[in-house]
């Protein structure tokens, strides 16, 4: 019997810019088309064009009328990052949603970013969080909501204070835990400083539980020449019904980024059996997450490594 679909309403969009990283493939391309069939103007930064073309036909078999369009955006590079941010300057939209949905996970081999950082904490935490800082201008202006993308997985592991880039031992799962912790620790730090500084930004985090997502599948530019360790287990389970669809996936993040009731310092996941699956709904915060100073720490760790400080005023 087909599983039935988890639905989730997402309010009027219309005359809203909402920007989503990762968004040409996966759950990002779900949350894209959501935000665009709700009527937003859908900005997808990407670093191969070619995947997102397609991803704009795919939403606009869905949505003929869809407003949505490319960037040029490579995480792993703070050029990059730089590039987009005077990009979307210079075309003076205030950004009402940013949703950093991007990832890389366990290359099984050290890698790292264009500007030296291991590739996990360098796109998934650092890149983002310039992002945020060349975009502040926008974001402000546009009162955004901003919601960052972590994982169950940052309900483990721990912060390598000592050798964050792991030069000296490293280990693919362990770097993942850390650069999704790291990021959560901004999300929720950024909420903080608006606050404290009248900036008129919502920051909170969310979570897809665990799906069978482009994340686990065989990636080249990687090292990875197979489907990580466990796929066809999630891709059955998945099936079953007792863990998440990628289209289920995307919804605790459409939920924070859109929602009402969601707000600022919370973190959103599904509500299912052990958090992996099901409609989203508030989660209480992971262990990881609950220290202030350590946000504080990451926080200034981040704008040493990237050069990309966010004023406080």
């Amino acid at each position: 019997m087909p599983r039935r679909p988890i639905e989730s309403s997402v309010p009027d969009l219309y005359g809203k810019r909402a920007v989503v990283t990762g968004g040409s493939d996966g759950i990002g391309l779900r949350i894209a088309a959501r935000l665009a069939a709700a009527g937003a103007e859908v900005v997808l930064p990407v670093r191969n064009p070619r995947k997102g073309e397609v991803a704009i036909t795919a939403i606009r078999r869905e949505t003929p009328a869809a407003e949505v369009s490319l960037r040029d955006l490579d995480l792993s590079s703070l050029a990059s990052v730089a590039a987009l941010g005077e990009t979307l300057r210079d075309e003076g939209r205030p950004i009402h949603l940013l949703v950093n949905n991007a990832g890389v996970m366990t290359p099984p081999e050290r890698q790292t970013t264009a500007d030296g950082f291991e590739l996990q904490f360098g796109t998934n935490h650092l890149g983002h969080f310039a992002l945020v800082a060349h975009l502040l201008p926008l974001l402000r202006a546009g009162r955004a909501r901003v919601t960052s993308q972590i994982s169950v997985a940052a309900n483990g592991g721990a912060i390598n204070w000592d050798d964050l880039n792991w030069e000296r031992s490293y280990d693919g799962m362990r770097a993942y835990r850390q650069s999704k912790i790291a990021f959560g620790l901004f999300g929720l730090e950024l909420d903080r400083r608006s606050r404290a500084g009248g900036w008129g930004i919502t920051s909170n985090l969310s979570h897809p539980g665990v799906a069978p997502t482009s994340l686990l599948d065989a990636r080249p530019e990687l090292g990875r020449d197979r489907q990580a360790s466990g796929r066809r287990l999630i891709t059955l389970l998945s099936r079953l019904g007792i863990m998440g669809t990628v289209d289920s996936a995307g919804l605790p993040a459409l939920y924070a980024a859109t929602s009402p009731d969601a707000h600022g310092g919370r973190f959103y996941g599904p509500r299912g059996p052990g958090h992996v699956g099901g409609a989203p709904a508030e989660q209480r915060l992971y262990s990881r997450l609950r220290g202030a100073e350590d946000a504080r720490r990451i926080w200034q760790v981040s704008e040493e490594l990237t050069k990309a400080g966010i004023p406080a005023a």
